[in-house]
């Protein structure tokens, strides 16, 4: 089986733990603060691996700003949002929700920004893609108390959503070419200027340095900083940031059996019954056209 085809799972099943690492993360340290540390390590191992393998740097100062903002969209304000609503009291499932506006904020803006065509099958999956993602959290939603969910710290959780757009497509945009590698490295430089100054200004710095916040740590930053975020860049490079960022909708539903894998939390029928109709919008964002021809790359 080739990347490409395997790219698109393995993307899936790994950035889906990645609600699963911000769940334990918040028993060894505070959120931004954990992912301060995140970033500097995932940058000291990505140059590592940049110098043992030769890896060349964008020639022009243009690729290395280029570079550093996307990370500060892509990384640092989008996660750093994110773990910082968790933490004010948005619950998992209606971060979900929210989540699942990403996909649609991206076909929609892809359209003006980048030039990206949408068929009619391709916009009733992004549609049907969200609904899917409603089935299987709105029921958990519904029986939250809304008073105490703090509306300052959902509306950062959507701001959330539109920063992490405007990082896919401005990757898709002005980050084309050079090695994914060296683009990595530098985006996660980008990710620190966001998050060390929030961190400092919003936080205690608590961190436990128990072997649960290594065991935390190194999957956080082996298996997404460094594997998952590679292929999200290989994906949004290769081919349309619409269909790369439709792949978002098969995160919450599959973070929710993994929760319940690993949390015992309950696994109801709307998530099963939410998680096929996600399968089936991702299909049709997905699927090729008829009349889109096949091309044959060397």
């Amino acid at each position: 089986m080739t990347l490409a085809r395997l790219a698109p799972v393995l993307f899936v099943l790994l950035w889906s733990t990645g609600w699963i690492s911000a769940k334990y993360a918040t028993f060894f340290a505070d959120p931004l603060t954990f992912l301060v540390v995140r970033y500097g390590t995932a940058v000291v191992l990505f140059y590592l691996v940049c110098r043992i393998g030769g890896v060349s740097w964008p020639k022009e100062r243009s690729g290395w700003l280029h570079a550093i903002v996307s990370g500060m969209f892509l990384h640092g304000l989008y996660l750093g949002m994110v773990w910082w609503a968790i933490g004010q009291g948005v619950p998992a499932a209606l971060s979900g929700i929210i989540a699942g506006l990403q996909p649609l904020m991206t076909g929609i803006a892809a359209a003006f920004l980048v030039g990206e065509n949408l068929n009619a099958w391709q916009r009733a999956g992004l549609v049907i893609g969200f609904l899917g993602v409603a089935i299987a959290v709105l029921p958990k939603v519904l029986i939250i108390d809304a008073s105490s969910i703090p509306a300052y710290a959902v509306a950062v959780n959507v701001l959330a959503m539109a920063c992490v757009t405007a990082g896919t497509l401005y990757q898709k945009r002005f980050v084309k070419e050079g090695d994914l590698r060296s683009v990595a490295t530098l985006q996660y430089v980008g990710a620190l200027i966001v998050t060390i100054p929030a961190a400092v200004a919003l936080e205690n710095l608590r961190i436990d340095w128990s072997l649960g916040f290594f065991a935390t740590l190194a999957w956080s930053v082996v298996g997404i900083s460094m594997g998952a975020v590679a292929l999200l860049l290989y994906l949004i490079r290769r081919g349309d940031v619409s269909k790369a960022a439709s792949l978002i909708y098969l995160v919450p539903p599959l973070a929710a059996l993994e929760a319940a894998i690993a949390f015992g939390e309950e696994l109801t029928v709307p998530m099963m019954i939410g998680t096929c109709v996600v399968m089936v919008g991702v299909y049709l964002i997905n699927r090729k056209s008829a009349a889109e021809p096949i091309i044959v790359k060397d």
